[in-house]
C-alpha cells in the first residue's frame, strides 16, 4: 500500500519549502551579555549582520545542523556546553529566496572562544546584545527571543553557576545575573534569595584571601549545589513587580 502511494507521489505538486537552522550563541564578556553575529558574505543581504545559520543537509538532524553551521560560519569547532532548541519561524516573506522555515537554537555557555569567519561569512564577532546592529531576515526577533530565554533560564535553573568557576562568592554570582539580566541587583536581597533556594549553592567552608576592595571581612566561598531547578525561582525585579 505504502509502496503504491510513494510510486505515484509527486512532490512538485506542492510549493517548495526549505528548512534552515539559526543559532543564538550567547556568552558573558567584560561583564556584559554578548551574542555571536556574522557578516554575510553572499546575497541575500550581503554585507549585513546576521545570526550564524544555514540550510540543513538531507542526512542530518536539526541539532547536528545547528552545531555544524555554528562551526562552519564562526570557527567554533566544539559544541557549546549548553545548546537547546529555541523556537521555529516560518512567516511568509521572511526570506526573499523562497518559503523558508527556520528552527532556532540557543547556545549559552562560558568561555566561548574568539570566532573566525568561514564559508559564506565575511566576518564573525562577539557583540553586546544591548547594542547589536540591525540584523538581516527576522534575526532581530530571533535574538530577542533567545535573550529572553537565557534570562528566564537564570530564574529557574542554576545555569549561572557554570559561569562562576569551581568556587565563587555570592557577589561573583550576582555580577553574572546582572550581566545577563542587564539590570543592577540589590546585594543584600540577592544574597538572601540565593541562600534560601535549597541546593542552589553550598558552602565550601573557605573564604577569599582578602576582604573586598574597601576592606572588611573576607567573603565566604561557595560551589554549585545539586539542584537542577530553583524552587523558589529567582525572579528578575521586573517579573517580581508583575506578580505583585
Amino acid at each position: 500500500m505504502m509502496e503504491e502511494f510513494l510510486a505515484g507521489y509527486d512532490p512538485r505538486r506542492y510549493p517548495p519549502v526549505a528548512v534552515t537552522v539559526d543559532v543564538v550563541a550567547l556568552t558573558i564578556r567584560d561583564r556584559r551579555l554578548h551574542v555571536l553575529i556574522v557578516e554575510r558574505g553572499v546575497e541575500p543581504y550581503e554585507g549585513a549582520w546576521a545570526l550564524p545559520g544555514g540550510f540543513i543537509k538531507p542526512d542530518e538532524d536539526l541539532a547536528g545542523a545547528a552545531v555544524r553551521e555554528l562551526a562552519e560560519e564562526t570557527g567554533l569547532d566544539t559544541a557549546p556546553a549548553h545548546i537547546e532548541q529555541l523556537a521555529s519561524y516560518g512567516g511568509p516573506g521572511r526570506d526573499p529566496r523562497m518559503r523558508v522555515v527556520s528552527i532556532s537554537y540557543l547556545a549559552f555557555a562560558p568561555d566561548l572562544p574568539d570566532p573566525r569567519a568561514g564559508t559564506d561569512a565575511a566576518a564573525a564577532v562577539w557583540h553586546p546584545v544591548d547594542d547589536v546592529p540591525r540584523l538581516a531576515f527576522d534575526h532581530q526577533r530571533i535574538l530577542a527571543d533567545g535573550v529572553e530565554r537565557a534570562r528566564s533560564k537564570l530564574e529557574y535553573t542554576p545555569l549561572a553557576t557554570a559561569f562562576a568557576g569551581d568556587t565563587f562568592t555570592i557577589s561573583d554570582l550576582r555580577l553574572i545575573y546582572e550581566s545577563v539580566w542587564g539590570t543592577p541587583l540589590h546585594a543584600g536581597n540577592f544574597h538572601r534569595k540565593v541562600l534560601s533556594v535549597p541546593g542552589f549553592v553550598e558552602g565550601t567552608g573557605e573564604t577569599t584571601q582578602t576582604g573586598g576592595p574597601r576592606g572588611g571581612p573576607r567573603a565566604k566561598l561557595y560551589r554549585a549545589g545539586d539542584a537542577r531547578l530553583l524552587h523558589p525561582a529567582l525572579l528578575r525585579p521586573s517579573r517580581e513587580e508583575e506578580i505583585r
